[in-house]
C-alpha cells in the first residue's frame, strides 16, 4: 500500500481499536474514519485524537443499518470510498449454552457477525470497481476453538471465520485482500469485561447452582491468563497494521503467543486427542458436575425456568464497543471487576485453594 488510502476503524475509542488508530496516526499518512458508539465519543478526546484534514471521528452503532450505509457513504462521497476496513467492535457473553436464551444469542451474534458482514457488503462494491481493497476482522482464539462458559462468543467467531474463508475465494479475482487477525488472551482492563446473562449471572453468584463451579473456576483461569500474558492492545496493533501493509497478508493471523500456540496444537494432534487433553486441563474439572454438586433436583412443572429479574445496567468504563441490544429486549447488566458482590476472581477461587 504505497499511497494514502482511506481506513474505516470500528470501535476505535478502546483496547485494540484505540491502539491501531494510534499506530495509523503516527506511522502512516492514511485518512481515517474512527467510529465508536455516541457515547464513547469523548474518550477520543482523552487519548488526544482529534479531527483534522484527514482524521474523521464518527459515532457508529455497528448493528444500526443506517448509521452503517451513512458512514460508508459519506467515505464514498468525501474520499473515493473505503479501501481498508478493519472490523474491530465486539461484545463477549460468559455463559454456559442451558443459560443463553434467543435474544442474547442474538445480541451477541448481531455484533460480532452481522454487523461485520454487513459492513463488507456495503464496502465491496468500491473496492471492486477500484480492483482493490483490504479487510481485516478482529477475530479470536474463540473463533479456532470453543471453551465452556463461552459457547455463544465462540459462536459468532466461528461464524465470523467461516464466511471470511469463503470470501477470501470470493474477491480474491479483484485484488481485494482478507485477512482475520486471531488474539488469545491480552493483558487489558477493556478485555475483563464481558456480559453476563441473567441466568449464568444467577449461578456465578449461587453456590449450589449445577453450574457454579464451570463460572467459579473459568473466571478465575481467564483471569489469571490475562494477568500472565505479555500481550497488550498495542502489540496486537503492530500485528493488525504490519498485517494491513503486507503484499500478501494470509487469511489467518495468530496476534499472540498463545493463540499461534492452539493453531500447533490442532495441527499436530488428532482431533480426539486434542479434546481430551484440553477437558483434561480445565481448571477444576473433577469439581464441576453432579459429583460435586449432588443429584439435580427435578424440573418444575413449567419445562422452562423462569428468568431473576434484572435491573439497569451501569455504564462500565471500559465495556467493549458498540453493543445494542435487540428492539424490545431488555438490557443484560455489564459485568466488571467492581459491581460482584465478592470482587473479580483471585488465588483463592483456583483449584485446591483453601
Amino acid at each position: 500500500m504505497g499511497a494514502p488510502s482511506t481506513v474505516l476503524l470500528t470501535g476505535a475509542s478502546t483496547g485494540i481499536g484505540l491502539a491501531v488508530a494510534r499506530r495509523l496516526l503516527d506511522t502512516t499518512e492514511h485518512r481515517l474514519i474512527l467510529t465508536a458508539r455516541e457515547s464513547s465519543l469523548e474518550r477520543f478526546g482523552a487519548a488526544g485524537i482529534a479531527e483534522g484534514p484527514r482524521v474523521r471521528l464518527r459515532a457508529l452503532d455497528v448493528t444500526h443499518p443506517d448509521e452503517r450505509v451513512e458512514v460508508v457513504r459519506e467515505a464514498e462521497r468525501d474520499w473515493g470510498g473505503v479501501d481498508v476496513l478493519i472490523n474491530n467492535a465486539g461484545v463477549s457473553y460468559r455463559a454456559v449454552v442451558e443459560h443463553v436464551r434467543d435474544r442474547e444469542r442474538l445480541a451477541q451474534m448481531q455484533v460480532n457477525f452481522l454487523a461485520p458482514m454487513e459492513l463488507i457488503r456495503l464496502v465491496l462494491p468500491s473496492m471492486r470497481a477500484k480492483r482493490g481493497g483490504r479487510i481485516l476482522s478482529v477475530s479470536s482464539v474463540g473463533g479456532m476453538m470453543a471453551m465452556p462458559t463461552m459457547a455463544i462468543y465462540s459462536a459468532s467467531k466461528f461464524a465470523l471465520e467461516g464466511a471470511h474463508e469463503a470470501l477470501w475465494y470470493e474477491v480474491r479475482p479483484w485484488g481485494i485482500h482478507v485477512s482475520l487477525i486471531e488474539p488469545g488472551f491480552i493483558n487489558s482492563e477493556g478485555f475483563r469485561h464481558v456480559r453476563y446473562t441473567p441466568s449464568s449471572e444467577s449461578a456465578e453468584r449461587t453456590s449450589d447452582d449445577a453450574y457454579h463451579a464451570h463460572y467459579r473456576f473459568m473466571g478465575a483461569f481467564v483471569m489469571r491468563l490475562m494477568d500472565r500474558t505479555h500481550s497488550t492492545p498495542e502489540s496486537v496493533a503492530k500485528v493488525i497494521v504490519r498485517t494491513m501493509h503486507k503484499k500478501h497478508p494470509s487469511l489467518r493471523v495468530p496476534a499472540t503467543f498463545d493463540a499461534w500456540l492452539f493453531v500447533m496444537l490442532r495441527r499436530l494432534l488428532p482431533r480426539w486427542v486434542y479434546h481430551r487433553v484440553l477437558y483434561a486441563g480445565l481448571p477444576g474439572i473433577r469439581r464441576w458436575g453432579p459429583e460435586r454438586a449432588g443429584p439435580m433436583p427435578a424440573l418444575p412443572p413449567s419445562s422452562v425456568p423462569p428468568e431473576p429479574p434484572r435491573g439497569p445496567a451501569p455504564d462500565a468504563p471500559d465495556a467493549p464497543e458498540a453493543f445494542t441490544e435487540p428492539p424490545g429486549a431488555p438490557e443484560a447488566p455489564w459485568r466488571s471487576d467492581d459491581d460482584r458482590p465478592g470482587r473479580r476472581p483471585t488465588r483463592a477461587d483456583e483449584p485446591g485453594a483453601p
